[in-house]
């Protein structure tokens, strides 16, 4: 994949487009990640302990990871990445626009 958790990623496309938020975590069966502050829902919580008159708060929501794009930590700009083979072997992602290595 390449977004990674701790990265900080650009919404590009639905509701919260031009949103920025940080990756809690990466959902890679359904492509989806979970991102801080980005695409948040509702949710009704139920009596109990917890909650002794029930509670709405809100949460994020997973978001599909074709929506957003990643900002690159070297140019702040959303971009796409590409993944470059190092001569030991070691594959890095790289910014496609400054070609700088992206370290997560």
């Amino acid at each position: 994949m390449n977004i990674k958790k701790g990265d900080i990623i650009k919404v590009i496309s639905g509701d919260d487009k031009n949103h920025d938020g940080k990756v809690i975590k990466v959902l890679p069966g359904g492509e989806k990640i979970l991102a801080q502050g980005v695409n948040m829902v509702w949710k009704h919580m139920k009596r109990s302990s917890n909650y002794p008159h029930g509670a709405r708060i809100q949460k994020e929501s997973p978001i599909n990871i074709s929506n957003v794009k990643l900002v690159c930590p070297n140019c702040n700009k959303p971009t796409r990445v590409s993944f470059v083979k190092q001569p030991d072997g070691v594959k890095n992602r790289t910014c496609k626009k400054c070609k700088q290595a992206i370290t997560a």
